[in-house]
């Protein structure tokens, strides 16, 4: 039998086990990572949207899965009723984990949050993303004045039937009155940040470069509203369309890494950079 000896043992990588700390869960540890990227979750949803992403992206990237407030790690917390006050959150939240090149992927309200995020830190003269990924989520544009009740609005029936048209939500939820009554309050609160949010009138476009990926048969969100991203950054990519619909990319994770892993170009490492937390 071939003895492996302790210069090999310690040669040979240590699995890392996964963490968490605040809204943010990481499932593959990456010290001294070269890159993180945050991924945000739908409306009703929670980080476990991401889960085994880690494994279609390069060893040298650091995958941070984003809950917000009220569920996934958060249960406990209170919900956060409006995108403002979500961004204030995060922006606190996850500054500390913003020391090193980092970019952003965002599915429906995930990619709100996402463009919010970005908006924000661009404002706020804050290091920014070296690139931002929307999903399933059409650009900003102004609200007609004769819309119809917003979802968070609508009774439980109505909301159910229409997430279960939608899918990306377990059937054993929408059916179980236990279920819902504990899951519910979640999709009212997300649906009413989401409905309710306007666009800040006159925004510049942003600097960072952004993409806009959708499912060839998502009914929410035409391919029109993807494009229209173009008119929000100096640097437009998309829309990339995947078949399915609005939960397309739970079919499409490989091809989507594989696309977020050519548009972010890292910055190569600095003495500075090879010292920051890990």
């Amino acid at each position: 039998m071939q003895q492996t000896s302790s210069a090999d043992r310690a040669a040979t990588p240590i699995p890392r086990l996964p963490t968490a700390r605040g809204p943010v869960t990481v499932p593959r540890p990456v010290p001294d990572a070269a890159v993180r990227l945050f991924l945000f979750h739908h409306a009703g949803g929670s980080h476990r949207l991401y889960l085994g992403w880690e494994r279609e992206f390069p060893a040298d990237w650091e995958l941070c899965l984003v809950d917000a407030p009220g569920r996934g790690r958060l249960l406990g917390r209170p919900l956060i009723g409006t995108c403002d006050r979500l961004v204030d959150y995060f922006l606190g939240e996850l500054e500390p984990w913003m020391d090193r090149p980092f970019a952003f992927f965002g599915h429906s309200m995930g990619a709100l949050v996402a463009y919010e995020l970005t908006r924000r830190l661009v404002e706020e003269e804050r290091p920014l993303p070296l690139w931002a990924g929307l999903s399933s989520r059409g650009a900003p544009r102004e609200r007609a004045a004769t819309a119809s009740r917003g979802r968070h609005e609508w009774t439980d029936a109505e909301l159910r039937d229409w997430l279960r048209s939608v899918g990306g939500t377990p059937d054993k939820v929408l059916d179980s009155a236990r279920l819902w009554k504990a899951f519910g309050p979640v999709f009212r609160n997300d649906f009413a940040l989401v409905d309710t949010w306007r666009p800040v009138p006159d925004s510049e476009p942003l600097p960072v470069p952004l993409a806009a990926f959708g499912g060839t048969e998502d009914d929410l969100v035409e391919r029109a509203r993807l494009a229209a991203w173009a008119g929000h950054t100096q640097r437009f990519s998309g829309p990339h369309l995947h078949s399915g619909g609005h939960f397309y990319l739970q079919r499409h994770r490989r091809a989507i890494a594989r696309r977020i892993t050519e548009a972010v170009t890292v910055p190569p490492r600095t003495p500075s950079a090879a010292g920051a937390r890990s």
